[in-house]
């Protein structure tokens, strides 16, 4: 029989390590399938129950939640503390949610600041992506984003409220009997944490949130505040953790796994043949980010970028320019970026082979 590749997001428990345990949670779509949040749970003491990561604001996460958590024989609370890795919704909202009800504390990131100051102000919030796309030489797809996001729901600002706490690189937690070491890990957002599990005697876990997953490559630089350098600094964070000692893999989607090492390796690998690939399509003669990505495939299931979702084309365009710049940035290809006719705003940002 072949194995249930997303046996693990079934709304069931599974005890990871003595006093750590895994819940998945549902989203509101299927692609991602659910989030885990893992309870970090004191056999013995009097250490206050902590949630890494909180999910997504919605009942139905909520319900869940609350039913996996009676099933250890606690309440939602009885949660006192988040450490959140990173300020997607999927991964913040529920955390603040339940903050207003219950009192409890949540840290997040300080690198996520200014993303978290956009969210809460006005707008959608992904000017920088539409941007982005433009830029890219996707007009067209640009205009699609601006529409879809004039029809898209709004978050609640109250569910971006600030921490309790900002979260800095090296700090050292003291969290559900556990000790942990906070680790920035910039690339899937600026801000990103992973936690570095360190309890004396079985030190061999590392929460590893979006920035290390197991059956999906994480996108790149999508935040509110983004910057040029999000692959410069996602493989620079990936080298990082490769420097350390092996740990097991506590991702928020997908299936706990034995080795980050390995995981590591193989996204490194991933985006080795992406710069290959993207470097071959400019020294074919595609000179923009766009006509570049719509060469590639996307996904396992090998997609073209026109058989992909808005959102989904949306990332990919925006990779595929991430991985363009690292290219310009070892010299490999040539960026020039073509001001509009008539003004100085900056244009489509053209590629040639160096």
């Amino acid at each position: 029989m072949i194995p249930d590749r997303h046996a693990w997001s079934r709304p069931e428990i599974e005890t990871v390590a003595p006093g750590v345990h895994r819940l998945p949670l549902p989203l509101p779509s299927d692609a991602l399938r659910a989030v885990n949040v893992y309870l970090l749970a004191p056999e013995h003491g009097d250490d206050e129950l902590t949630l890494v990561d909180g999910g997504w604001a919605i009942d139905a996460s909520r319900d869940v939640l609350a039913r996996l958590l009676a099933g250890l024989g606690v309440a939602t609370g009885d949660v006192r503390r988040f450490l959140v890795t990173h300020v997607h919704r999927d991964h913040y909202s529920q955390a603040v949610a339940l903050r207003r009800e219950h009192g409890a504390r949540v840290a997040l990131g300080a690198g996520e600041r200014e993303s978290l100051a956009r969210i809460q102000g006005p707008g959608p919030g992904l000017e920088a992506q539409v941007n982005g796309l433009e830029r890219a030489g996707a007009g067209v797809l640009a205009a699609e984003v601006r529409s879809w996001l004039a029809r898209a729901e709004a978050p609640p600002v109250e569910d971006f409220a600030d921490p309790d706490e900002w979260l800095v690189d090296g700090q050292h937690l003291q969290a559900g009997g556990r000790s942990l070491v906070v680790r920035e890990t910039p690339g899937h957002t600026r801000g990103h944490l992973v936690f570095v599990d360190e309890t004396a005697p079985d030190a061999t876990m590392l929460f590893a949130g979006d920035h290390v997953l197991p059956h999906i490559t994480p996108s790149i630089g999508f935040e509110p505040a983004a910057r040029p350098g999000a692959l410069t600094r996602f493989l620079s964070s990936l080298a990082a953790l490769r420097a350390e000692p092996d740990r097991l893999l506590l991702p928020a989607h997908g299936p706990v796994a034995p080795s980050v090492h390995a995981r590591v390796d193989e996204l490194v690998a991933h985006h080795d043949r992406r710069l290959e690939e993207i470097a071959a399509a400019v020294a074919a003669g595609l000179p923009t980010a766009a006509e570049v990505a719509g060469a590639l495939r996307w996904t396992r299931r090998e997609y073209r970028l026109d058989e992909l979702e808005t959102f989904n084309r949306m990332l990919a365009v925006l990779e595929t320019d991430a991985h363009l710049e690292v290219l310009a940035a070892q010299g490999r290809v040539r960026r020039v970026a073509e001001p509009e006719p008539g003004t100085e705003d900056v244009g489509v940002v053209r590629h040639a082979a160096a």
